[in-house]
C-alpha cells in the first residue's frame, strides 16, 4: 500500500530518487520526442499514407494521458516502484513486439498502444515520488527531474539516426526497446518512503527515534494511507480552475514545436539551419527548467505568482516570434519561447502538489493529466483550421500565445480563491478578545 508522509526527507536519498526520474523521463517521454525519425521508414515500408502512419504517435500520445489516472490509481493501491517497474516492462514490451512489424495495425497496438501505456506507468509515478520525497526543495527535484526530457532529446536524435542507418528501423526499434529497460531499475531505486518509516515503528519504546524525536511524536508524524483513488478532486474549485489552465496551456504548448520547422521553410531558411533551431530549442528548455527550479527553491516569489509571469512570457515570446523575417532573429526568438517553456515545465507540477496538498496528490496527477490531455488533442487542429484559414504559419503562433494569456486569467483567480481561503481560516481561528480588561474583575462578576 502506498503511503504519503508529512515529514519528507527534503535530501539525502531523495536524490537518488530525483536521478532516478531524470533517467525515467529521458527514457520515456524524449523516445516519445524523437519518434518522428522513424515515420518516413514505417511509412515507406507499409507504403501507407502520412495520415494514416501518423496515427502510430497519436495512440502513444493518447495512451499516455489518458493512463495517467490509472498508474496515479494503482501508485495509491501499491507502490510507486511497482507501477514504474510495470512501465518498464510495457515499454520494452512495445518496442520489441514492434520489431517484427506484421503491418500498420500491429504498429497502432505495439509501438502506439503498448509503448503509449508504458510511458504512462513510468512516468506519472516517477514524477509523482520526486515530490513526496521533497517539501522546501521540491521545486528544484521536480526541474531536475523534468530535466531528463531535454536532455535525452538532445542526444537520441543523433543516435536513433545511426541506429536506424546501421540495424534498419526494426532493429533500431528492439535496441531502444532494450534501453528502455533501464527503466525497471530506476524504478527499483525509487524506495518508498513508508517503508522507512514502517521501520522506525519496529523500533523499541526507549530506543529515541530518528532525527531526535520521542515515539509519540513519530507516530503523530506517522504516513496517512490512503486506499482509494479520489475522483472527488474534480469538485473541489482549486482544482478544477487549474485543470482548465493546464487545458489551455496544452492547447498552446503542442502548437509552436508543430509549425515552427515549416514557418522557416516558408522564410527560405536552409534545411540544416532550420534543423538547429530544435537543437536551441532543447538546450535552452534544459537550461530554463534547472534555473527555475533553482530560483524557485529560493521562495523569493510564490510559485503561483512565478508560474503566471512563466505563462505570460511565453505568450509574449509567441507573439513575438512571427516578427521574425530571417535565421538569426527567428533562432532568438525560438530561444526566448523555449527558455520560459523550460521555466513552466518546471514547476507547474510543483504548483499542482501545492493547490491540493500531498495527500490527494496521486489522485489529482492522474486527473490533471487526463483532463489536460483534452487540450493536448484540440489544440494542434485548432491551429492548423486558423493557419489553412489565414493562409500563414504566423496565424497558429498568435493563436498559442493568446490562448497562454487566457490561461494566466485563470492562474489569477486560482490565487485570489486561495488568499481568500486563507484570510477565512484566519478570521475563524482568531481568538476572541474578552469585554472584561482584568482577569480579577471577571471573578468578581462570578461571586
Amino acid at each position: 500500500m502506498q503511503a504519503k508522509d508529512s515529514n519528507p526527507p527534503d535530501g539525502g536519498y531523495g536524490w537518488i530518487v530525483v536521478v532516478s526520474a531524470f533517467m525515467v523521463m529521458g527514457l520515456t517521454v524524449a523516445v516519445l520526442k524523437t519518434f518522428g525519425l522513424f515515420f518516413v521508414e514505417i511509412q515507406q515500408h507499409f507504403d501507407e499514407l502520412a495520415s494514416t502512419t501518423s496515427w502510430i504517435t497519436s495512440v502513444t500520445i493518447a495512451v499516455f494521458h489518458l493512463g495517467a489516472p490509472v498508474a496515479s490509481s494503482l501508485c495509491v493501491q501499491y507502490t510507486h516502484r511497482t507501477v514504474v517497474i510495470t512501465g518498464g516492462l510495457l515499454a520494452f514490451s512495445g518496442m520489441a513486439l514492434g520489431y517484427f512489424g506484421f503491418n500498420i495495425v500491429w504498429m497502432y497496438a505495439t509501438t502506439g498502444f503498448l509503448q503509449g501505456l508504458g510511458i504512462s506507468f513510468s512516468w506519472t509515478p516517477a514524477i509523482s515520488i520526486v515530490s513526496h520525497y521533497f517539501s522546501k526543495k521540491r521545486a528544484l527535484a521536480n526541474a531536475i527531474a523534468s530535466a531528463g526530457e531535454c536532455a535525452f532529446a538532445f542526444m537520441f536524435g543523433p543516435f536513433f539516426q545511426w541506429l536506424i542507418s546501421q540495424y534498419g528501423w526494426k532493429g533500431a526499434l528492439l535496441i531502444i526497446g532494450g534501453i528502455q529497460l533501464n527503466i525497471c531499475v530506476c524504478g527499483t531505486l525509487m524506495r518508498p518512503l513508508a517503508s522507512s518509516c514502517l521501520e522506525a515503528s519496529h523500533c523499541k519504546t526507549e530506543t529515541p527515534p530518528c532525527n531526535g524525536a520521542s515515539r509519540k511524536d513519530k507516530e503523530d508524524k506517522s504516513p496517512i494511507t490512503h486506499k482509494t483513488f479520489n475522483w472527488m478532486l474534480v469538485r473541489r474549485p482549486e482544482f478544477v480552475l487549474y485543470a482548465i489552465f493546464g487545458i489551455l496551456a496544452a492547447m498552446s504548448f503542442f502548437v509552436p514545436p508543430l509549425f515552427l520547422v515549416p514557418l522557416s521553410y516558408s522564410l527560405g531558411i536552409d534545411e540544416s539551419w532550420t534543423a538547429s533551431l530544435l537543437s536551441i530549442l532543447a538546450m535552452v528548455d534544459f537550461g530554463g527548467r534547472l534555473l527555475c527550479g533553482w530560483y524557485a527553491n529560493l521562495r523569493v516569489t510564490k510559485t503561483i505568482h512565478l508560474l503566471a509571469m512563466t505563462i505570460t512570457l511565453i505568450s509574449t515570446s509567441l507573439m513575438l516570434l512571427p516578427l521574425a523575417n530571417n535565421y538569426l532573429s527567428l533562432a532568438i526568438f525560438t530561444g526566448f519561447y523555449g527558455f520560459f517553456f523550460g521555466t513552466t515545465v518546471a514547476i507547474h507540477i510543483t504548483v499542482l502538489s501545492d493547490v491540493v496538498g500531498m495527500p490527494e496528490f496521486d489522485s489529482a496527477l492522474g486527473l490533471f493529466m487526463f483532463i489536460r490531455s483534452t487540450g493536448g488533442f484540440v489544440g494542434p487542429p485548432l491551429a492548423g483550421l486558423i493557419v489553412d484559414m489565414a493562409g500563414d504559419y504566423r496565424a497558429g503562433f498568435y493563436m498559442a500565445g493568446a490562448t497562454l494569456v487566457l490561461s494566466a486569467g485563470f492562474l489569477v483567480f486560482l490565487d485570489r480563491l486561495q488568499q481568500r481561503k486563507v484570510k477565512g481560516s484566519k478570521i475563524r481561528t482568531k481568538p476572541k478578545k474578552s469585554t472584561l480588561p482584568y482577569p480579577s474583575l471577571h471573578l468578581l462578576k462570578h461571586q
